[in-house]
């Protein structure tokens, strides 16, 4: 089911693409009004990432607003950044740039080319390369890149997540229930033999996703074996339902999908043939109860509204790259959903928590390639 959003004042969807690669609309913009932009490679709906992207930066817009009274600035001068000050409020533009890659570089070029947003805000490993050349051509503007990694450039800040503890966790679980006693785990078979469907291969998948899910996965079981699959886009749920099917045929018992709406396919396979799904990013045992067995999440809505504060406030450190993880907050294995309680045996439950816990303390260490 698609999911709809309704924001404050001064945001607004683009929907669709003409001569600059984008029209849409916008709430009448009072006079010295300070514009920002959320481009979100990809679309909102079904697609936790970004949706929590687009509530984040409204929330920290939000809150600079709420000081923003009567027309007049509410803030003590040198309080936020030269952006804001003498600003009579910040209105926000959210840019859905579709899930064809090819196009995004033009639509963000678009998107700067106006003239109009000293902030851009996105996430996306991809992203810090499609903006780097830009920096050149639109100098005053500033990118702020979630899930992303890139160091040198004064105009771009970037905050990664450690997705190998994400990954790691979610590998080390899948191995642990695909090996569970079946009086336990009803639809878990003899053999470690896990599966991987990714809406397509990009850096981020091949160096760290696949090999840390991989990883984790031969430290809780050190015979366990990873297929890994292709969508080829990020909507194709028969697509999805097709590679599941293959893989529960090839002896596959659990299924880690990283693919956007081709995600709805492999749960739709699941519950028709009887296996385990892992999720990804956000607390996804809701979408399929009893099938389900983990959700690794990361808090792209507070990171999000964090880094957006910051930008305004104009302590955000350009240039750099920062990681952030379980240790700090930001990434999370979902231990108390009622649900991982149902569907998981104590025995498991115990595992990931002792693993989670060891992370935390830095036990374990696992930084990010």
């Amino acid at each position: 089911m698609k999911k709809s959003f309704s924001f404050g004042i001064g945001i607004c969807f683009i929907v669709s693409f003409l001569s600059l690669g984008f029209v849409g609309c916008k709430a009448e913009a009072k006079k010295e009004a300070l514009e920002i932009a959320v481009f979100v490679p990809g679309i909102m709906a079904d697609s936790p990432v970004y949706s929590m992207l687009a509530a984040g930066v409204q929330e920290a817009v939000d809150s600079v607003n709420s000081r923003l009274q009567d027309g007049g600035s509410a803030l003590e001068p040198g309080e936020y950044s030269p952006l804001v000050e003498g600003s009579k409020e910040v209105l926000v533009t959210i840019l859905e740039a579709g899930t064809n890659q090819a196009e995004w570089s033009n639509k963000l070029t678009a998107l700067a080319a106006t003239g109009k947003y000293a902030l851009i805000i996105t996430s996306n490993p991809s992203m810090p390369e499609i903006i780097e050349p830009l920096t050149t051509q639109f100098p005053q503007v500033k990118f702020v890149v979630l899930d992303g990694f890139l160091e040198g450039n004064n105009n771009i800040a970037t905050i990664r997540y450690n997705q190998r503890e994400q990954a790691y966790l979610t590998g080390y679980i899948a191995a642990l229930v695909s090996t569970a006693n079946p009086q336990e785990m009803k639809y878990a078979n003899p053999e470690a033999h896990l599966g991987f469907i990714a809406a397509q291969e990009y850096p981020v998948m091949n160096e760290i996703l696949l090999p840390s899910f991989i990883e984790g996965a031969q430290a809780a079981v050190p015979e366990a074996k990873v297929d890994f699959r292709i969508v080829g886009n990020w909507y194709d749920a028969t697509k999805g339902a097709e590679l599941a099917r293959s893989l529960y045929n090839s002896g596959v018992d659990v299924i880690l999908p990283i693919c956007g709406g081709a995600s709805q396919g492999v749960i739709a396979a699941a519950k028709e043939l009887g296996f385990y799904i892992t999720w990804f990013d956000e607390d996804g045992f809701d979408k399929a109860p009893g099938y389900i067995v983990s959700s690794s999440v990361m808090a792209q809505k507070k990171m999000a509204k964090e880094a957006t504060e910051k930008a305004l406030l104009g302590i955000i450190e350009y240039g750099k790259a920062k990681t952030v993880g379980i240790e700090d907050g930001y990434i999370d294995f979902v231990q108390d959903n009622p649900l991982y309680i149902e569907t998981v045996p104590e025995s498991i439950r115990t595992k990931m928590a002792a693993l989670v816990d060891d992370i935390k303390t830095g036990n374990l260490l696992l930084p990010s390639p």
